[in-house]
């Protein structure tokens, strides 16, 4: 009679066996190596799974086969086996069925051998068992593998057939005896249970993707991309939404639910039948409703009286408080906000995947035209694609703004304040980008004649790119720090205000009509300490020589003001003309509020979005 899991002898078998040959590449796949996780295959997962077995073997000396037994009853937790088996090996044995000595077998002719499970009798070659010694019939083995494999993945936890006998059964019997479908789904089990066991590890969520993302986990990053070309946040297996929060997206695709937003537009706009309760929409002027069979109630639609004893001559007219509760109308104006975010989120959506397509346009076809128009290589053609690039990127971190500001607490005005400003800083740098890459890209792309300002689009792509990048780098950095630039700065024990230098004898210092009288004016940043309570605010007013000043020269000096007067912005360094009050190009301000960064134009003394002292 044949042992099958006799673990020192029969230790050479391999999942690998039963995978295709197209999915046998001996490499792994992971990402640039600048990210934080790796794409596996199936064969990948495989020899994964190879690895730690042949590592936990060597450790405990003990057989492969009893190896995986044990890493798959663990979870395949190398360090949880350590543990447990250090402590307890004879207790851990028992526990995943690992028995160390075989009953006797009885001295009995080939003829007295009988399955345990059809009561046939069989020769030795014929009967089969696992290190209980229970004696089976290899036909009988096979449709017993083949009823427990259907029933999901405990086959992997798979047991002797006598119900009291706890010896497990290996890979090995089922290599020798389950049918070939079932061994391949055996092991497609014991792949998923490899990935699906351990949170380290996940399915890429795309329909019809089989690989899978090894994730190492950097920073709160969860954004990975699967070999398949879906992006998803590993922590929730939603579509990338970075800067928003998990919890934030998961609110958001609930309310994005049918089922949710009928209920709240049967709330906000239908009236429930005072009868029978079904709520129903009024489509006509009169104010008589009638309900719909089988219950036929007629009432009024103002005050759901019943038409019989309101009639014709109600007092509908006579004011007595609102006529809607008071749920009603905070529906509607929930609904309303709702649909506000909703419709700019579905926009930038739709936007991005039409960039998407003009990305796959500019890459397969514009650039090759434009460089044998134009004389070009393709590789001085890249600020192209790179500002299509930020467009579909940009198009996906603004989409899921528009969810964050739904969830943002109304109450919490300073911090809506800041998110709409920097949200709208954003939006408006972006559309400037989108609209140059996409309407002004067209001249270049089939000309009646050649245009001589290509080079001066070029310097005007590039810069946008670089613009719009810093905007969305500045608002997800505020979105992730959840915009405490807001929330601490009541509680900051040093503050800086921003005062201009003046000369208090000269009358003309305040014109600033000459760029030399403009070159002589700097900020300063003034550092005070609330630690002291004594200390007052200083005034707008006061002059240098009046106060403690730590030199920080600001936007105006020598230094950013060229011969000619005009000044370069510290955001996008754009050259300015000398009498502008904000930047031509990103529209943003000459100085920056120490409490909340809004970019303010230079004439204004105080912040214009929180009013603190500059």
């Amino acid at each position: 009679m044949d042992d099958m899991n006799d673990f020192d002898d029969l230790d050479e078998y391999s999942p690998l066996d039963y995978y295709s040959d197209d999915n046998t590449d001996s490499k792994y796949h992971p990402a640039p190596s600048e990210t934080n996780f790796t794409v596996l295959k199936e064969a990948d997962i495989c020899r994964c799974m190879e690895h730690e077995i042949t590592e936990l073997s060597a450790v405990l000396s003990i057989s492969r086969l009893e190896a995986s037994l044990l890493l798959r009853h663990y979870d395949w937790n190398a360090s949880k086996v350590h543990d447990a088996w250090f402590v307890d090996e004879s207790g851990v044995r028992k526990k995943v069925g690992l028995l160390l000595e075989k009953p006797e077998e009885k001295q009995i002719s080939s003829d007295d051998l009988t399955c345990g499970i059809c009561f046939e009798s069989y020769s030795q070659d014929f009967i089969k068992s696992v290190t209980c010694g229970h004696p089976f019939c290899s036909e009988c083995w096979g449709l017993y593998i083949h009823t427990k494999i259907n029933d999901g993945p405990a086959c992997l936890a798979l047991r002797c057939p006598v119900p009291a006998c706890s010896a497990a059964v290996g890979d090995d019997v089922i290599n020798e005896l389950a049918f070939e479908e079932d061994r391949k789904r055996y092991y497609r089990y014991l792949a998923r249970s490899y990935v699906e066991r351990n949170k380290r590890r996940k399915w890429c969520p795309a329909p019809g993707c089989d690989y899978a993302i090894d994730f190492v986990g950097c920073d709160g990053d969860f954004d990975v991309t699967c070999l398949c070309s879906h992006s998803f946040c590993f922590n929730c297996c939603e579509e990338r939404h970075r800067p928003v929060r998990c919890d934030t997206v998961g609110k958001w695709n609930l309310k994005n639910s049918s089922d949710s937003q009928n209920e709240t537009w049967k709330k906000a706009y239908t009236k429930p039948c005072p009868k029978c309760l079904r709520p129903i929409e009024k489509n006509a002027g009169c104010m008589r409703i009638s309900c719909t069979a089988p219950c036929y109630h007629m009432f009024c639609w103002i005050c759901l009286k019943d038409w019989s004893v309101h009639g014709y001559g109600g007092s509908c007219n006579r004011y007595v408080g609102n006529p809607q509760p008071e749920e009603t109308s905070q529906l509607r104006q929930e609904l309303l906000k709702y649909q506000h975010y909703y419709d700019r989120w579905a926009a930038n959506e739709k936007s991005r995947q039409i960039a998407l397509t003009d990305l796959g346009k500019v890459r397969s076809n514009h650039l090759k035209e434009i460089s044998k128009l134009y004389g070009q290589p393709e590789t001085q053609l890249e600020f192209l694609t790179e500002a299509w690039q930020q467009i579909v990127e940009c198009r996906r971190v603004l989409k899921w703004t528009y969810a964050y500001g739904y969830n943002l607490a109304e109450d919490a005005e300073a911090t809506v304040k800041l998110f709409e400003y920097l949200q709208g800083q954003a939006e408006s740098s972006l559309e400037r980008l989108h609209d140059c890459a996409e309407r002004e890209l067209k001249m270049f792309i089939d000309p009646d004649e050649l245009s001589d300002s290509f080079d001066d689009f070029r310097v005007k792509l590039i810069h946008l790119t670089g613009v719009t990048k810093n905007y969305f780098k500045n608002l997800v950095t505020a979105l992730e720090n959840g915009l405490s630039d807001v929330a601490s700065s009541s509680k900051q024990q040093k503050t800086s205000i921003c005062i201009r230098l003046e000369d208090p004898g000269d009358e003309t210092c305040d014109r600033m009509t000459a760029p030399e009288d403009r070159s002589s004016y700097l900020y300063t940043a003034i550092t005070r300490t609330s630690a002291d309570p004594n200390k007052t605010k200083a005034p707008k007013n006061t002059t240098g020589a009046s106060l403690k000043i730590t030199t920080q020269t600001m936007r105006r000096t020598d230094e950013n003001l060229t011969p000619q007067g005009e000044w370069f912005c510290e955001f996008c360094t754009c050259v300015n003309r000398g009498s502008a009050e904000t930047c031509e190009a990103c529209n943003r301000g000459a100085w920056t509020c120490q409490h909340c960064t809004y970019a303010n134009s230079r004439t204004a003394t105080t912040c214009q979005l929180c009013d603190e002292t500059p």
